[in-house]
Order: C-alpha cells, then structure tokens, then sequence
C-alpha cells in the first residue's frame, strides 16, 4: 500500500505538491471546509471554492479521481456508484523520517477515526450509501465528506457527483435523470465552483451530456474545464486533437485528456502506478498527442486544477469574506433575540419588568401612530379605530333616514290609533313620540356594533405588539394575551353600559323645546307647501271634493301652534239621521206595520285585521307634518350619538387600555413564584440557542483564516510579483532545495504553458 503511493510520488510526471505556487491558500480553505462542515447543511448559503466533478455513467469519473488521489478507494460496478455526492478534500502533507502512517481518509460523519486501509474507505462509502440512499441503486443528494491527507496530492477539494443517467434501474424513480441533473446543477450552478466536464472520448463528444450541463450553467465557460477521458481506445486514425484544442466547444480554462485504466486492469488489480506509466508512455509515442503535453496526462489535470482552483479563491475571496461577515451579523442579531439564560430571580424579575413595559409601550405607540413599524400600504393601529368612528359609524347614521322603514299606512295607522274612537281635529302628540321613540332605539345596534368593531381592533393590536423578547417565552406570551383579552373585555362593559344609557335618556325624555326642533308651525308651513306642490303637480279629477287650501292652512296653522293639547273628534251619528226619517214618515200617515217597511239591511262582519282607509287632505297632512317632526327630532338625537359614542368608546375603553394595562400585567404577573413558568423557554428555542453560539463562533473562527489567507496573498504577491500575461504567480529565479531543480523547472514549464486566462480558441 505504501511502496505504490511512494511509487507514484517519484514518477517523473508526477508533480511534487510541496512546490505548488501558493499551496497553502487551498489549504486554508480546506480548513474553512472543515470549520464550517459541522453547521452548514448539504446546500449550504456559503458556497466555498471546490470542483464539482460531472459525467455521465461509465465515463471515467472514477478512474480520474482515483488517479488524482492515487489511490483505489471509490466503490465500482456496473450500474450506478456514486449515489451520493462525495466531497472529497484532498490535503498534502510533507512526508516526514519516521512516519509509520504517511496518508489516510477520515469521514465527517465518523470524526476522530483514520482510515488507513483504502479498501475500507471504499466499503465505508458503499455502506454510508446504502444507509442513507437505500441497497437497491437509490440516490439522495445528502454529502458523504471526506478528507484525504497524503504527500502524493496536491491541495483542492473536489465533489464526485453521480453519473447522468438515463434509464431507472433498481428502486430509483422514473424521473431519475431529472433528478440528478437538478442535483448536478445545484453544485454547478454556485459562482464559486469549478466545473469539472468528463466526457469519454468514444462517444459524440459534441453531445456530451457534461458539456451540455456546464454551458448551461457556465455559458461563458469561464468556470469550466475539460477533460477528455479513454482517450486510448478511440477508433484507429481518430483523435481528439480539435477537442483539447478547443475548437469544438471553447472552454477559457481549456481541455486536458487523460487515459484511464480498463475495466481488466480494475479486475486484474493493477496499480494506479502502472496506469500512469502507461498514459505517460501512450501520450510520447503518439504522433499527435505527443505535442499537446501541456493538455495531456493525469499529473499536467492535477497541476493545472490546483492552479485554476487557487487562482479561483483569489478572486472570490473578497465575496466570500463579505458572506461570511452578513451572516455573522445575521446570527449575531438572531442570538440577541434569543438573549442571555436566566439564572437568578433577579435576573429573571428584571426581563420580564423590561417586557411588559416594552409590550405597553408598543401598544400605546401603534394607538398614538407612533410605531417604528408604521405601514404606508395600509391604515394600522390608532388610524384603524379613528377610521372606524368616523368613517363608519358617524357617516353611516347620517346616510338613515327615520322615516325609511314607515310608510304613509304605519303613519297613518298610527295617528288614528291614538285618535281613539274620535276623528282628531289635530295631529296627536302620542304617535309622535311612539314613533321617535322607536326610531331613537334603532340607534343602539349601531352603536354597540361599533363599539364590537374598536374592541376587535385593540385585540388585533395588542397581538400586533410584537416584542422581541417574547419569542423566547411562548407561556408569558400566552398570558399576555389572555389578559389584554380579559381586560378589553372588562374595559368593553362600562362604554356599553354608557351607550345604553345614552339611548335610554334619549328615549325617556323627548324634548320638543330643544333650539333646534322644528316645531310644530314651522312643520305645518311646510307640510303646506308639499301639499300645494302635490296638488299642482297632478289634475284634478271630476269627483274630487277637495277641502281649500287656505282653509286646510288656516286650521292647521291654528292647531299645532297647540302640538300635543287635547284634541276634538268629530264623526257624526249614522243613527239619528235614520231616526228623524221614521218620525217624520209616520207625521205623514206613513203605515208603520212591519209588512209593509222595507227589508232589512245587513252590515257585512269587521275583518280581524283592519287598515285606514283613503287618505283624506286632512291625514296627508298629518302624515307630512309627522314626518317632519320625526326627520328634525331623529337629527338632534343622531348628531349626540355621533359625538358622545365615539367619547365613551374612547373613555372607557381605548384610553383607559392604554393608561391602565401596565399596571393589570403587573398585578396579575410580576409574582416571584411565576417567574419560572412565564420565563420557560422552548426546548427548541433553546436548541436554536446553542446552534447559533456555535455557528457565530465557526463564522468568526472562518473569518480570521479568511485574513490569514489574505495575508498570504498579499505578502506571496509582493514577494513574487504578478505575471500579468497568465495571471499566475512569477517563479523566483533562485528556490530552496537545488537538488529538485529539474523538477521544478518541469513543473513551471507545466505551469506556465496551461490554458488558464488564454482563449484556447485563438
């Protein structure tokens, strides 16, 4: 296991990580990866710098990531592997005299256990797979992390994301595809990844569903590199030539193809060694490939990632320090709302004091218009209520009339009622107040509807005073609640009993002296002027016997000077007219024998239920000035209603709310016995607690590697200087180690022949 890891390290075409150019900015971020593992879920708003490896099934994804690893360690078959996205973080680590371990795997999920032995790297997947994602080929976009530390790797962190697929197999859904490539894109898609485009060199490259993906997510394939696997077993007289070149499918980070071991080597066990000396034997005796050495071979993809992925940090970096700080302060202001554990009596009689003031203060702010939170889409609070009083309840009585639900008959009816078995001579008193005595008490609904209505807004508003320190106490909020409820249910009573009050004053005495009563001369006047007016305004008709105007003027103009006297009735007597014909027939010595008088006359039977009759002048005169009296009297009475109902709904109810809740909270809650039961806290709020202490202290500790690593580019870009023709870092003329110089010299010409900031096109 050993001799081949040492073996592939000392292979000449294999890079020696200890020289990369800024090898310790990935570094850091391998570190940040592990700072933020623990907290950060599968998708995570932190996207950091890696490379998301995509392809389709059997296309070589394995075999490139095993060879950058030099080690076999990802599950193989037939069907699907990868079935769970894999981030693997690869760390070098200086091989040092001595080491009886010089690499090793460890889990996240399995912290604190190294494996030492690839083969069990490879069964832990496999079984960590078939935990979550089931035994029979299912898939789950949930991570397996794993770091990798050996002195045969160079730093970068690269995600295996499962094969595109076509056909479902085993227990995966229909809809497989769609949901891997929804998977692959929420990697791919992140500003911060690399994308990492296998594709086999023995199918239609210019399909290539990798390829396709990445343009999708890259069109300007600035984030993408290609690599072009199996490039060995492509027909006789092909190659790949116009591809690593990028004349197909430009690619600003370029091609780089790559031979792979065969499925016999897999089964026959041959190391990654000896599949490296094959490639790099393959690509010198080829004609054509042997002069694209700067885009061919395992050990140049593994140079040239490094590279590409620590010029990527660079510029990210200032984005990533920005996120990381946004949500420090984020949770930082999340864990002030959760405040501190209370401990102490006096620790919890302090913040629930501070409370209830602040709840008080809130709902006296959104009542005056004051609040912080004042809307400007729509009336709230204070406004409501006003909105309510007026706009409602004060323009909806002056749109009544009192007369709207009385016809001329109930009028009518009504005065011939309290005429009694007489003809009244004038308009009678006691139809008038029945009448306006019934029309005063329709007030009361209105009124008590409105009251309803402000008592309904004040609940709203109180649940509206959102204290941020209430999240913390879902019992104390409770007990806010119920008692705001019962104290504006209390506060209710005496502005309803006032109201009644109000209409019953207004029913039990009707003051016809008020100043601004009509009166009953001023009524007939103008009941006079309706009738001339109807008169005028129709013919008159042939059997018509209408009484004078002046007449009809005269006698009410005399009359209801006297409105509510004592009142004559004048029907004359049917029988002594009868009688006065008997006698007078019988002076003349008319027979008086029941024989010879006439037959009898039968009066039909009264109705149970008897109506007036037409309406004489005399009655549409009495019905008009009735109305009249009605109209003027209904309007003093409204317009008190209208001022002295929104008053007591305002006394009792709102303002003694606003001035008086204070105090009821702290009678019925400041008790030393309940601070316990008010100030428990969610078993979950307290989780969120210790959560965000956690996560502040892992965004602060990735912020201070984030200035380390800052630092380092800084102090690695004024101690190298910047070649501003490849955007890479200038070697120093003169390095430590001279006994690796040729292999340094390899290495930058490596380096400074790969297709980073060129367009490969050109």
């Amino acid at each position: 296991m050993g001799e081949e890891a040492r073996e592939v390290g000392s292979s000449a075409t294999s890079p020696r990580p200890s020289v990369t150019i800024g090898s310790s900015l990935i570094s850091m971020i391998n570190k940040l990866q592990d700072i933020l593992a623990p907290v950060v879920s599968d998708k995570p708003q932190i996207s950091l710098p890696q490379v998301a490896v995509v392809g389709s099934q059997s296309s070589g994804k394995s075999s490139v990531l095993e060879s950058l690893v030099g080690r076999d360690f990802l599950p193989r078959g037939r069907d699907i592997c990868t079935r769970r996205p894999l981030v693997l973080m690869l760390e070098y680590r200086a091989e040092e005299p001595g080491d009886e371990h010089t690499e090793w795997g460890e889990f996240r999920h399995l912290p604190g256990k190294r494996f030492y032995d690839f083969s069990a790297i490879r069964r832990e997947i496999q079984a960590e797979t078939d935990r979550e994602a089931g035994l029979n080929k299912g898939v789950s976009d949930k991570q397996i992390r794993l770091k990798i530390t050996s002195p045969n790797v160079l730093n970068m962190t690269l995600v295996d994301l499962p094969g595109i697929t076509k056909v479902p197999v085993g227990d995966q859904p229909r809809d497989i595809e769609a949901m891997i490539r929804k998977m692959i894109m929420d990697y791919i898609t992140q500003q911060n990844c690399i994308i990492l485009a296998v594709s086999p060199a023995n199918s239609d490259l210019a399909t290539s569903d990798a390829l396709q993906m990445a343009r999708e997510a890259d069109p300007n394939g600035f984030r993408t590199i290609g690599v072009i696997t199996k490039l060995d077993i492509m027909d006789r007289g092909t190659d790949a030539c116009n591809f690593l070149l990028g004349k197909v499918i430009p690619l600003k980070l370029g091609y780089v193809g790559v031979v792979n071991r065969s499925q016999e080597d897999i089964n026959k066990n041959r190391g990654i060694a000896a599949a490296l000396a094959y490639e790099e034997k393959f690509f010198n005796e080829h004609p054509v490939y042997s002069n694209l050495s700067d885009r061919c071979g395992m050990p140049q993809l593994a140079r040239n990632l490094n590279q590409i992925l620590e010029q990527h940090i660079k510029r990210v970096l200032p984005d990533l320090k920005a996120r990381l700080n946004s949500q420090m302060v984020s949770v930082s202001k999340e864990l002030q709302a959760y405040g501190q554990p209370l401990e102490s009596k006096m620790a919890q009689g302090v913040v629930l004091l501070n409370i209830l003031t602040k709840y008080c203060e809130a709902f006296a702010a959104m009542l005056e218009g004051k609040s912080q939170e004042m809307s400007t889409k729509e009336l709230s609070g204070g406004a409501r209520i006003h909105y309510i009083l007026q706009s409602i309840f004060v323009k909806s009585l002056e749109g009544v009339d009192p007369c709207d639900d009385l016809t001329d008959d109930d009028i009518r009816t009504a005065i011939q009622n309290a005429s009694g078995a007489k003809n009244a001579l004038f308009v009678p008193e006691v139809p008038f107040e029945f009448l306006v005595r019934r029309q005063i008490a329709r007030l009361l609904d209105p009124s008590c509807q409105c009251l309803h209505f402000v008592y309904d807004e004040l609940v709203k508003i109180s649940r509206a005073c959102e204290v941020i320190e209430l999240q913390r106490f879902p019992v104390l909020r409770k007990c806010l609640d119920e008692i705001v409820v019962n104290f504006l249910r209390e506060g209710a009573k005496p502005a309803l009993r006032m109201i009644e009050n109000l209409i019953e004053m207004e029913v039990d005495y009707i003051n016809t002296s008020h100043p601004r009563f009509i009166g009953g001369k001023k009524a007939s006047e103008l009941a006079m002027q309706q009738l001339k007016a109807q008169k005028g305004s129709r013919p008159q008709l042939n059997n018509e016997n209408p009484v004078s105007s002046g007449k009809l003027m005269s006698t009410i103009s005399k009359h209801t000077a006297a409105f509510g006297s004592t009142r004559t009735w004048g029907i004359p007597s049917i029988f002594g007219s009868r009688t006065s014909a008997v006698q007078s027939g019988r002076r003349f010595g008319e027979q008086s024998h029941s024989e010879s008088m006439p037959s009898t006359i039968n009066l039909r039977e009264p109705p149970s239920i008897l109506r007036p009759t037409e309406t004489t002048d005399n009655e549409a005169a009495e019905i008009i000035i009735t109305k009249l009296l009605l109209q003027s009297y209904y309007d003093i009475v409204r317009k008190n209603m209208q001022d002295l109902v929104p008053k007591a709904i305002m006394h009792f109810l709102v303002n003694s709310t606003k001035q008086n809740l204070q105090t009821a909270f702290i009678q019925k809650l400041y008790r030393e016995n309940m601070f316990d039961e008010l100030l428990k806290e969610h078993d979950e709020l307290v989780s969120k607690r210790k959560r965000n202490e956690k996560l502040f202290e892992v965004f602060k500790q990735s912020l201070q590697t984030l200035e380390k690593v800052e630092f380092d580019v800084s102090s690695q870009t004024s101690s190298l200087g910047t070649d501003f023709s490849v955007g890479l870092p200038r070697i120093p003329s003169t390095l430590p180690d001279l006994h690796k110089t040729s292999e340094i010299i390899q290495f930058t010409h490596h380096s400074f022949s790969m297709p980073y900031t060129t367009d490969t096109t050109a």
